[in-house]
């Protein structure tokens, strides 16, 4: 088995500089790929149409729906790797690979509304999804259409810088449900990122390790907080038929790991938005002015886990623990909450800017 790993990866050696260098989109690999994202669309379409299947976890049969239900009020990302047929055939694409994905999670405590103001606030990005995204801002607004810049950045065997322009655009379903769906529109990759002889190579004449990237969200408020799934179909280049041993396990893990990061991050911060709202509101019903933040004045109060366990399941419910309060002020905050709730201690108040 060892002389195998070490054919491979001298083979691995050889082979990478001359036939992973670079690649073009060729006319025809695009073209397949807009098949296959409009025969993913018509599907898509027909379960919006028959408005029962919203969630992907909504068209398994009710023993199975229930239990991963169960799972992501636990906490659980659920990803899964989909693949579109046509006619019950596969779609070819010729030099291309497609990655398509789903990832769906439950983040409690949380309003629709909420969760779409976080996400519409694309120049944040870049902090709260960093460092999958480096840079963001917003190109262009009108009404529910946006239009985005994003400097992306992505690592496996080799790390690879993009800056990519994105539409996106938000469809209300219904009062509890809202859909979204993200075209990238250019995506170049750059070369000696963030260094003075930065350059973008050529769109289509690059190392072809991402050429089209769509998303497809669907928000839906119920059980106490909003369910969030993104279905994400991507394009690069082919892998060498010589290099598939090596490479096709990291196809997998890669974007496994980087859907759960994503979903991740929005949950970690919609925790950290609404913690540091309560703080401020948890003993005067309201927001004091300028960031106010009512906190007793003795510092032995600071360190305590237990307290920090017990102010985020007071004040947040059950499901909220004290990892999801990340901030170490936030931290700081939810145990003296607590045990000025408890004890009544004497208080100053301190002005937090954040």
């Amino acid at each position: 088995m060892r002389k195998v790993v070490l054919a491979g990866l001298f083979a691995f050696t050889c082979v990478l500089p001359g036939s992973l260098s670079a690649a073009e989109l060729k006319q025809n690999t695009a073209e397949a790929f807009n098949r296959y994202v409009r025969v993913t669309e018509n599907r898509m379409t027909r379960e919006l149409g028959e408005r029962r299947a919203f969630l992907w976890v909504d068209g398994f049969p009710e023993p199975n729906r229930d239990k991963l239900y169960a799972q992501l009020r636990q906490g659980e990302i659920i990803i899964e790797q989909l693949e579109t047929l046509e006619s019950a055939k596969h779609i070819k694409v010729p030099d291309g690979l497609i990655h398509h994905w789903i990832a769906v999670s439950f983040i409690p405590g949380v309003s629709l509304q909420q969760t779409l103001a976080l996400l519409q606030d694309y120049d944040r990005h870049q902090t709260i999804y960093n460092p999958d995204i480096l840079r963001s801002k917003i190109l262009s607004t009108d009404g529910n259409h946006f239009k985005v810049y994003m400097r992306l950045h992505r690592k496996a065997i080799v790390t690879a810088v993009f800056n990519a322009e994105f539409d996106v655009t938000y469809f209300p379903v219904d009062e509890g449900r809202i859909r979204s769906q993200s075209y990238s529109t250019r995506i170049a990759e750059v070369e000696n990122a963030d260094r003075p002889d930065e350059r973008e190579k050529s769109i289509g004449n690059d190392h072809g390790y991402l050429w089209r990237l769509n998303s497809y969200w669907r928000f839906q408020e119920r059980d106490g907080g909003v369910y969030v799934q993104v279905e994400s179909v991507a394009l690069s280049r082919s892998v060498p038929t010589l290099l598939a041993w090596l490479v096709n396990p990291l196809l997998k893990r890669v974007p496994r790991e980087y859907l759960s990061r994503l979903l991740g991050s929005t949950r970690t911060a919609l925790a950290n938005k609404n913690a540091a709202t309560a703080f401020g509101t948890c003993l005067s019903g309201k927001q004091p002015p300028g960031k106010s933040f009512l906190i007793p004045r003795s510092d032995w109060l600071v360190g305590s886990e237990w307290a920090t366990i017990q102010a985020s399941r007071f004040f947040f419910g059950e499901h909220v623990a004290s990892r999801d309060i990340v901030e170490p002020r936030m931290r700081v905050l939810a145990e003296r909450c607590f045990l000025e709730f408890v004890a009544g201690l004497t208080l100053s108040t301190v002005s937090m800017v954040w």
